[in-house]
């Protein structure tokens, strides 16, 4: 995969409740990805980017809610979802509150 690619497939941590459960009990690290990203492009991002080793990688498609927008109705972007399990050992730290 390309350097460019690379840097395309991450788009962001999710940081939320459920992520933060995953970290602390599987040491998984949760980002949201391009849709057409495969577990083999988003398992050499991680590795690279972040000079850790990854385990495994599951990802997920997440529906977009249906919700009303004032008196129309309208609906949220899909977008999808990967859980990287990281070796023992690695750690990311996306606050930089790092020790």
């Amino acid at each position: 995969m390309n350097a460019e690619r690379m840097h395309q497939v991450l788009l962001r941590p999710v940081v939320s409740e459920k992520s933060t459960n995953a970290a602390e009990a599987n040491r998984q690290v949760v980002f949201e990805v391009l849709e057409n990203a495969t577990k083999a492009e988003v398992r050499e991002a991680v590795e690279k980017l972040f000079d850790v080793s990854v385990t495994a990688v599951q990802v997920l498609n997440v529906r977009g809610k249906i919700k009303r927008f004032g008196k129309t109705p309208g609906k949220r972007n899909n977008w999808k979802k990967a859980y990287v399990r990281l070796a023992a050992g690695d750690d990311i730290d996306f606050l930089g509150s790092g020790a």
